[in-house]
């Protein structure tokens, strides 16, 4: 008989917690106040706000990790209500909606038995403690598996795409959240409204990002599907574009209610949404724009809903691509009957996600900014938002770390074509991800690809040569923009420091 995720108290143990997915899975159940375990490798901020909800960490990865659950009893509570309020009181679920009911005795039940195992796809099946798990008979999930779980519990929104997913789900959420629905947000990335990858809302409203990567989109099913795009950008699963397409006519046949943009072909020609939405009056999508205007502060429009004028949306957010995933929210929040004036003004306070264009700082008239692009359709949009923020006489300094052996051998002529916008284009090593290297292709051969498109383009394989080569190449007036879904980011605060200090004397 296959295994059903069990909300009713069972515990649960996270191999590899503190992953960007799987924090934001363990950080609802911990708020809901089902017992919560999970091992990882090192301590991070992410894994430190787990601990605060209740959520007990375990450093490294043991077979005695299981043990955990199975060697307490009624201290277990005791233990977590140090750091979780009102831990004496379980959720129960019903219709998506929770309340809190006292359920005396319920320590001992919940300890008797074995975890359910939650892993991701980038946990190896020779892991120790997946070994073990199955070993002891405990009923293993994939994170898509209680993902769709989840979904199911709540009214939810789930946002696919190849690009803007994080900022999509993040926006709606936090429109949802400033129009007084309370929603329950689960994304792929850290957002400061809600200080962290996910919140427990009191409503039945869910919001959550929903990853194609692994195919796992496949086995979730919303009451309302958003696709912003589909391009092939996961080529280790996907064996070509129209198995892509495949996984998203899956998810969007089994979601009652389907929000598309008809800009991009792909989803245009493959699929029919219940909503469209595109940046174009002529193309008669029922949520559309005019009178659009891309500034450095942010991004102007108005907007249509048909042939009826809403009114004037604001956003923060730079470049047409953000206009586009506003637009998604706009739709959505109609489509579940807000106002379009309660909408607007959510989207226009809408700081963004991190690593979407986030501001890291300025130093010695040194703009610092970090972004998680790392597919070529995703540097161009990145590239061109970066050239609204600055003059011609000033430089866009992009400096890229590519991510996985297989999209960058796939992409190259792509990725080789993505730089035109930028003034001077710094390369690393390529960032692994835990994937082999096949047909050994480097950082240094994607340098070489640009070079044929781009005048300044330099290679450095390791962070501290590209540390090294940007303090003596950076200079006041320059946007210093960091891309990659890697680790590039780490070199920031040092280089920080160092124009902190350049700029004293």
């Amino acid at each position: 008989m296959t295994n059903i995720v069990d909300f009713s108290g069972r515990p649960f143990h996270f191999i590899g917690i503190g992953g960007i997915g799987m924090s934001a899975l363990a950080y609802v159940l911990a708020k809901r106040q089902i017992p919560v375990s999970g091992s990882d490798l090192r301590s991070t901020h992410i894994t430190q706000r787990l601990q605060s909800v209740g959520a007990h960490l375990l450093e490294g990865h043991n077979p005695t990790n299981l043990e955990f659950f199975l060697e307490k009893t009624e201290p277990i509570y005791k233990e977590l209500s140090t750091t979780a309020v009102g831990i004496s009181q379980i959720q129960e679920v019903s219709s998506g909606l929770h309340q809190a009911a006292s359920q005396p005795g319920v320590v001992s039940k919940i300890s008797s038995g074995l975890p359910q195992v939650i892993c991701s796809s980038a946990i190896n099946p020779i892991n120790s403690e997946y070994q073990e798990a199955k070993k002891k008979g405990c009923p293993i999930f994939h994170r898509s598996d209680l993902l769709a779980a989840l979904i199911k519990d709540y009214y939810s929104i789930a946002v696919a795409g190849t690009h803007g997913k994080t900022t999509t789900s993040s926006l709606i959420g936090y429109m949802l959240l400033h129009g007084g629905l309370d929603p329950t947000i689960v994304v792929g990335g850290e957002v400061n409204a809600w200080d962290g990858n996910a919140r427990l809302g009191d409503s039945s409203y869910l919001v959550a990002e929903a990853d194609e990567s692994d195919g796992s989109l496949a086995k979730l099913s919303a009451k309302i599907g958003v696709v912003t795009n589909i391009e092939l950008d996961h080529p280790d699963h996907y064996e070509n574009l129209e198995a892509v397409i495949e996984t998203f006519q899956t998810f969007a046949q089994d979601c009652p209610t389907l929000v598309g943009c008809i800009d991009c072909e792909t989803l245009r020609s493959h699929f029919q949404p219940t909503i469209s939405y595109s940046l174009h009056r002529n193309k008669g999508a029922k949520y559309s724009v005019d009178r659009v205007s891309y500034h450095e502060d942010g991004t102007t429009a108005r907007v249509w809903e048909d042939n009826e004028i809403l009114g004037e949306l604001h956003l923060k957010l730079l470049g047409e691509h953000n206009l586009s995933n506003a637009l998604a929210a706009v739709a959505v929040g109609r489509h579940l009957g807000l106002k379009f004036e309660v909408i607007a003004s959510g989207i226009a306070t809408f700081e963004g996600a991190k690593r979407r264009f986030e501001y890291r700082g300025q130093c010695n008239d040194i703009c610092f900014v970090d972004d998680y692009a790392h597919h070529p359709s995703e540097i161009q949009a990145t590239l061109a938002a970066a050239r609204l923020q600055v003059q011609d006489s000033k430089r866009i300094v992009a400096v890229f770390q590519p991510h996985r052996y297989s999209r960058t051998l796939t992409f190259l002529p792509e990725f080789a074509e993505s730089f035109s916008k930028a003034d001077l284009v710094v390369v690393t090593d390529i960032y692994s991800a835990g994937e082999p290297n096949l047909r050994e292709i480097s950082g240094e051969d994607l340098q070489k690809a640009i070079s044929t498109h781009h005048e300044l383009v330099y290679y450095q394989s390791t962070l501290e040569s590209v540390y090294q080569f940007l303090t003596q190449t950076l200079q006041p007036g320059d946007l210093a923009l960091f891309l990659g879904a890697g680790n590039l980011n780490q070199i920031i605060p040092q280089l920080m420091e160092f124009y902190q200090k350049a700029d004293k004397y």
